[in-house]
């Protein structure tokens, strides 16, 4: 074969390869619903176990019936306490969607905090932009009833976390939830929550976009655990690589799952649910839900409060 022949057929099979590759991520992975179990050691010593269901990042348009009736079986799972970290709206008929989805989930103990597509609808984007940390542009698309969403949450008994420390009582423990309105969208008021509750048996922080101004004030006063969504794990991964970005200020191996950050406090990044509509892509990072089984530290761990720290190496 020649030399233009052999280019040719080389130029070929890298074009199958990647319509093979895109054909997978859009049609397939991104419909592929997973659960990730995680077993967190955050209580303390002789505790019982505590179990959280974290979703996260579900973008929901109608119609969705797969990623709607795999969320609502996950009642079965009979967790504790119900974390919500936002962006659960991509469309401004999506309400009755999201209800639907966490039907039953509704009336176990829950709270939530809202994200950036929870205010505002997605809008189309030159994919580039997405892989340059530095471009810092958005614009918004139409607004979202996100106060609808969060009138039937809190009529369901859900706690909104928003700026404000809130107790409450989870299989007879009693647990301090604190939350921030969407650091991506800079709305984060850290100093209005700010504190540390001595009498909680489990302090839990939640954030949508896990930036790290956030995270060091949930160390600096003492909290067990913070969980956030945000980042679709990097919705695109490289095998051997991992996330490609963050979209926000944490490195990237921290863009799904555990991590430590200080000397006490625990990191949960869920992956999330879904995607934006314009980008309704995922590669090596399938759509998940998390349960967060916790569990008694071990016998002589670092107790109290953590000291900021952003380069502790990751344990999930």
């Amino acid at each position: 074969m020649s030399t233009a022949g052999t280019l040719a057929s080389l130029a070929a099979g890298t074009v199958a390869a990647a319509a093979t590759g895109l054909g997978y991520a859009a049609g397939v992975e991104r419909r592929h619903w997973t659960l990730r179990r995680v077993e967190l050691p955050v209580l303390e010593p002789g505790a019982r176990r505590l179990r959280i269901l974290h979703l996260s990042d579900f973008h929901l348009t109608p119609g969705q019936l797969s990623k709607i009736r795999w969320i609502a079986a996950l009642d079965a799972l009979e967790p504790d306490l119900v974390i919500n970290t936002g962006d659960n709206l991509a469309h401004p008929d999506a309400v009755p969607g999201v209800l639907a989805a966490l039907g039953p989930l509704l009336d176990r103990p829950g709270a939530f905090v809202f994200g950036s597509n929870d205010y505002y609808g997605p809008t189309a984007k030159n994919p580039a932009r997405y892989l340059r940390r530095s471009d810092t542009r958005r614009r918004h698309g139409e607004p979202l009833p996100w106060s609808d969403l969060r009138a039937a949450f809190r009529e369901h008994g859900w706690v909104d976390a928003t700026h404000t420390r809130e107790q409450l009582t989870v299989d007879g423990r009693t647990v301090r939830v604190a939350g921030v309105d969407d650091p991506h969208l800079h709305r984060d008021r850290y100093p209005r929550i700010a504190g540390y509750d001595p009498d909680a048996d489990l302090r839990l922080g939640l954030t949508h976009s896990p930036e790290p101004r956030v995270l060091d004030g949930f160390a600096a006063d003492g909290y067990d655990l913070v969980l956030a969504g945000h980042t679709h794990g990097g919705q695109l991964r490289l095998p051997g690589y991992g996330a490609i970005v963050t979209n926000c200020g944490i490195d990237r191996s921290r863009a799904r799952g555990v991590s430590r950050w200080g000397s006490h406090l625990r990191l949960h990044v869920s992956a999330g649910l879904g995607t934006s509509p314009y980008a309704p892509v995922r590669f090596a990072c399938p759509p998940e839900a998390s349960l967060l089984t916790l569990v008694p530290r071990p016998t002589g761990a670092a107790t109290g409060r953590g000291a900021p720290a952003h380069a502790t190496t990751g344990v999930g």
